[in-house]
């Protein structure tokens, strides 16, 4: 590694990932504060669990139905401009949840459809983020610093219960002006996003030669890595018939199964743990301070996992010794009796869980043609958020009808099981073995996951 390169991703990483991991952390925090919001929410509202993971559910239809066309805007309008458009209108539709009670009186809709339209709008305004995100990384590091990259931005995940579970249990103590807990947590998160949003507009640019914090020598360098790497990777074909060629393709089919599988389960646990915490005897805010422990544990994870799949080069077994550790967790979780026993499960399934993210968004780069990468990312992203309307509407059905979530989380158990075996079953080429050298500076960020 010369000293042009270790400077040059030195550079793009402190100027990109933490503003990047920012914007993730509250994109996920008004994705999932629905989860604190639940016991308090479906009181007041008068919903039944059924309604509420089906409610919760909504927000991965219309993010599959618009997260494909969402991406390809992106290509269109620049990454700056359309994320800072998601990011606005996302935090608007979070801060109404707030005035469901409200909203419902004055336009003669229940509490339930009321809350079933604001998850479907949130889905729709938030969009192609995550894999616009993804996208936007590829066109500012090369294939060796990927995973790596991509694990130190999806820190937000658990950065986002280890911040927000805290902060969530405290806002639901809050009361004043007519707004119950849950609804000043709705209010209150949603807002940030907005000022993100604006912020986001002013400071990323769209590729490396418009940067002017980079030097010219270090412009040079990333475009003819990053264009050398696009030109190994095949003849660029945008196509429509070139796009239902990839999606036909058993290699993305399969990653898709195993992403669908993944996020099934993923939500499911999401959206329900604080519920099954709380049902610990706990208060509040210590459900959300037990809430973060799994999270502390997934970002450890996390990125050791990012890092040591990245220095080996190898993604397949990595990708497989996710999973496990997260269907092993789940299935302690179900059936283990002692609370702090079960923490210790929901915590090795965190690991799984967060470790799993960066590793497989490294494999579809190496499968799909530049020229179809933005659009075949969220399709493999817009199918799999599929399973996140499956997942708590499964868990919500069977809590419901058993009076418990053991049933539940047993059949997550499965499902990522059976991503295991797919995963196994992939024939993936491996990488030749290279030792990632860490640019100075980055082992901070390492530090701040640790």
């Amino acid at each position: 590694m010369t000293e042009l390169e270790t400077r040059t991703i030195r550079k793009v990483t402190r100027r990109l990932i933490p503003f990047l991991l920012l914007c993730y952390f509250g994109a996920y925090l008004d994705r999932v504060n629905v989860g604190f919001a639940h016991n308090q929410m479906i009181e007041s509202l008068g919903m039944s669990e059924t309604a509420y993971g089906f409610g919760a559910g909504m927000f991965f239809i219309a993010y599959f139905l618009f997260e494909v066309p969402s991406n390809i805007w992106l290509e269109k309008f620049g990454a700056r401009m359309w994320i800072a458009r998601i990011m606005v209108s996302w935090g608007i539709v979070s801060a109404c949840f707030a005035f469901i009670p409200q909203i419902s009186h004055y336009t003669g809709i229940s509490n339930e459809w009321t809350f079933y339209i604001l998850r479907f709008t949130l889905g729709v305004m938030e969009a192609g983020f995550y894999p616009g995100i993804i996208f936007y990384l590829t066109l500012w590091f090369p294939k060796l610093y990927r995973a790596r990259m991509v694990s130190l931005f999806m820190l937000a995940i658990p950065m986002s219960s280890i911040v927000g579970g805290p902060l969530s249990g405290a806002l639901l103590n809050l009361s004043g002006w007519d707004l119950e807990g849950w609804q000043w947590l709705y209010f209150i998160e949603g807002t940030p996003s907005i000022v993100l949003g604006v912020l986001t507009f002013f400071y990323l640019d769209d590729f490396p030669y418009v940067a002017r914090w980079l030097s010219r020598d270090e412009i040079d360098w990333l475009q003819g890595r990053l264009q050398q790497e696009a030109a190994g990777s095949g003849h660029d074909d945008h196509s429509f018939r070139a796009f239902l060629k990839m999606m036909s393709n058993p290699m993305i089919v399969a990653l898709i199964g195993i992403y669908t599988l993944y996020v099934t389960a993923g939500y499911a646990t999401t959206f329900f743990l604080p519920a099954i915490v709380k049902a610990m005897g706990l208060s509040n805010l210590g459900m959300g301070l037990v809430v973060a422990i799994p999270s502390v544990c997934g970002a450890i994870g996390m990125t050791v996992m990012g890092r040591s799949s990245d220095r080996h080069r190898e993604r397949k077994y990595h990708l497989a010794f996710a999973l496990t550790l997260n269907c092993v967790g789940l299935l302690g979780g179900a059936l283990a009796a002692g609370a702090v026993i079960r923490i210790v499960f929901f915590s090795i399934a965190s690991v799984g869980a967060s470790s799993m993210v960066p590793i497989f968004w490294t494999l579809p780069p190496t499968l799909i043609q530049r020229g179809q990468l933005a659009a075949g990312i969220a399709a493999v992203n817009a199918v799999g958020a599929l399973g996140g309307f499956f997942g708590p509407s499964i868990m919500g059905y069977t809590k419901q009808a058993t009076g418990s979530p053991t049933a539940g989380l047993l059949v997550m158990a499965a499902f990522v099981a059976l991503a295991v075996a797919i995963t196994v079953a992939l024939r993936l080429k491996r990488e030749e073995p290279a030792p990632l050298v860490v640019p100075t500076g980055m082992a901070g960020a390492d530090a701040a996951g640790r």
